[in-house]
């Protein structure tokens, strides 16, 4: 049987930790009831719902009941920013940036066909935001600001406290997609001082299908799902409990070791960057140097296009960028954002270490990727 390719993707999905496999497994076979039953079942399902909350609270500093359960980042980025922009009494004014997710950039367009104005604001070629851009959008009255924390490709971090700062003096509510962020580096939402912040199980070893959105007490959000008065009457729906309960199990996970896991992906990237270095000449790197997740490298390998290179590089599971736009031949957006031409673009690949990831791995990958780069800049 043939061994898998090694896995360098997971800004994609991350597989679920035996930790919070063990704790969901309860609530997908006995304790099955309805969190909103006035019953035992129900009370059991209800208490592990509410002690997940509290752990995904601890991780990025905030109270409990400003967390709300979402079917996963892309639902509660829709309902950050539709949330705000329709609890406006008038057509609203939305800054956000031109690197965005999908789950952003797409609401926004969205909101703007229903009559909403939306400015993006440009980043530098280290795909940082233009603060001084910023503060020139922020001189026309605006209802909310959306910039990621960090990018799904680049894994560039923004300087969210400087921008919240900025928004917040313009009057403006503050959100931010965390997605990639999130039990890889510390998320305080104090601290970044946003009000409203994106979570994602599947990027932080939690299921797919379940997230959560920060909601700062206080902060105005028009419903995005109606039904029931779930979730404090702020998302409507019955619970997926066992998938909320997993997320609160990989939220305590990396509460718990976040620095050590942070400093071992970080030391594994760079292995793969100084690997890749000594055997591909003039490979470059997408993004700021420093500035970044500790377990992301962009990289241009240099006369080839990247779906050339994974395409004989079968011994690696990688993305030509973000998995939300895999099969496409377009260019990143994000990189030609920053300023990047287009066959640079088609050139480079995202690759993001794990948990799982070893050191023989690593240098594993990078031989695979330096030899199957030879072949394809041959052609052959």
């Amino acid at each position: 049987m043939k061994a898998l390719p090694i896995y360098l993707d997971y800004n994609a999905t991350t597989p679920l930790l035996p930790g919070v496999l063990d704790a969901m497994l309860p609530y997908l076979r006995d304790d099955f009831g309805n969190p909103s039953s006035n019953h035992i079942y129900g009370h059991r399902a209800r208490a592990a719902v509410e002690r997940a909350r509290e752990l995904v609270a601890f991780l990025i500093g905030c109270d409990a009941e400003e967390v709300v359960f979402t079917s996963g980042g892309t639902e509660a980025s829709n309902m950050a920013i539709r949330g705000v922009a329709e609890a406006a009494d008038n057509p609203s004014r939305i800054v956000t940036s031109v690197i965005e997710h999908p789950a952003t950039s797409n609401t926004c367009v969205h909101l703007e066909k229903q009559g909403h104005v939306v400015s993006r604001v440009a980043v530098d070629r280290d795909g940082r935001m233009d603060m001084d851009a910023l503060r020139s959008a922020l001189a026309v009255p605006t209802a909310l600001v959306t910039i990621m924390h960090s990018n799904n490709e680049t894994g560039v971090i923004q300087p969210l406290a400087e921008i919240s700062q900025a928004a917040h003096a313009a009057g403006a509510v503050m959100h931010t997609d965390a997605a990639q962020s999130v039990g890889k580096v510390p998320v305080d939402v104090d601290e970044l001082n946003v009000d409203l912040l994106s979570i994602v199980g599947h990027k932080l070893y939690a299921p797919q299908g379940v997230g959560a959105l920060y909601v700062r007490r206080g902060t105005r959000l028009a419903p995005l799902v109606f039904g029931g008065n779930h979730e404090a009457g702020r998302r409507a729906g019955t619970e997926n409990v066992a998938g909320i309960v997993g997320l609160g199990a990989a939220c305590e996970i990396a509460s718990r070791d976040l620095e050590s896991t942070r400093a071992r992906l970080e030391a594994l990237r760079d292995l793969l960057w100084a690997s890749l270095c000594e055997q591909v000449p003039a490979i470059a790197l997408n993004g700021h140097g420093a500035q970044r997740l500790p377990n992301t490298l962009n990289v241009r390998f240099p006369g080839v296009t990247a779906s050339a290179l994974l395409a004989v590089a079968t011994g690696i599971a990688a993305s030509a960028g973000s998995a939300c736009h895999e099969g496409s031949e377009a260019p990143s957006a994000v990189l030609t954002a920053m300023g990047l031409g287009t066959d640079a673009a088609l050139s480079s690949v995202r690759l993001s270490v794990g948990r799982a990831t070893t050191e023989s791995q690593v240098v594993s990958a990078a031989d695979e990727l330096a030899r199957a780069w030879r072949q394809a800049e041959r052609g052959l």
